[in-house]
């Protein structure tokens, strides 16, 4: 597989790391403003970390390109139904999520179970803590974000709020805390290390050049099938 990789910083970094060691290709690592045919004339795919500021222009000009793209960059998805119907109408796919571990798509597939269960059972409190590294500027986190909006589609009369903290050098903590009258349930997941991201937006760009795809999906599509 031929990736370009956008975005210089760390996640792209870990990106073009991750994506040789599975033996893959990296043929462009694409700083601010450098999109340009040429960038991108050897690439089957692209997987994009950048910034929200930048993120739209990035996928409109990828789609405009024609390159199927993965990306983890979040704080853009007022602009989904725009974007999506650009890559539709490219004849191309994109692959988004606000977190690429497998054990946090996990863990939202896992917490929507867990809304639907207890839906219409009042006896039952629930809700959500985030802790990311002092660095990390955006609260709730896009994960918690996501995580609460699942929730919430499986029990809707519950309002799951989310606690956010900030510091030290935490890559990512998520947690959902089920109490009732003398027992608590949690439900964590601890990312440990940022290559968990990059292996999976690499696997997410497999899955999206395995077979001809058009228009908008989001990484669990693509690991797990769609929400059943």
């Amino acid at each position: 597989m031929k990736i370009a990789v956008v975005g210089p910083g760390r996640m792209g970094r870990a990106v073009s790391e991750s994506a040789r060691e599975s033996g893959h290709e990296v043929v462009a690592e694409i700083g601010a403003g450098g999109l340009s045919p040429d960038a991108v004339r050897k690439a089957e795919v692209a997987i994009e970390f950048t910034v929200p500021e930048a993120a739209c222009r990035n996928l409109e000009r990828l789609a405009e390109l024609g390159v199927p793209t993965v990306t983890g960059t979040t704080g853009w998805y007022d602009a989904l139904p725009e974007i999506g119907a650009a890559f539709e109408a490219a004849g191309v796919g994109l692959v988004y999520a606000p977190n690429f571990s497998l054990g946090a798509l996990l863990m939202t597939r896992l917490a929507g179970e867990a809304g639907r269960l207890m839906a219409g059972r009042p006896e039952f409190s629930a809700w959500l803590v985030e802790t990311h590294h002092a660095r990390k500027l955006d609260a709730p986190s896009g994960t918690a974000e996501r995580l609460r909006r699942t929730l919430r589609e499986a029990d809707p009369d519950r309002d799951y709020p989310v606690t956010s903290l900030r510091g030290g050098t935490v890559p990512g903590t998520h947690e959902l805390v089920i109490d009732a009258a003398g027992e608590e349930l949690v439900l964590r997941h601890t990312a440990r290390d940022r290559s968990i991201f990059a292996r999976g937006a690499v696997l997410a760009a497999q899955w999206l050049i395995a077979e001809p795809r058009r228009g908008a999906f989001d990484f669990g599509t693509s690991i797990f099938g769609p929400n059943p």
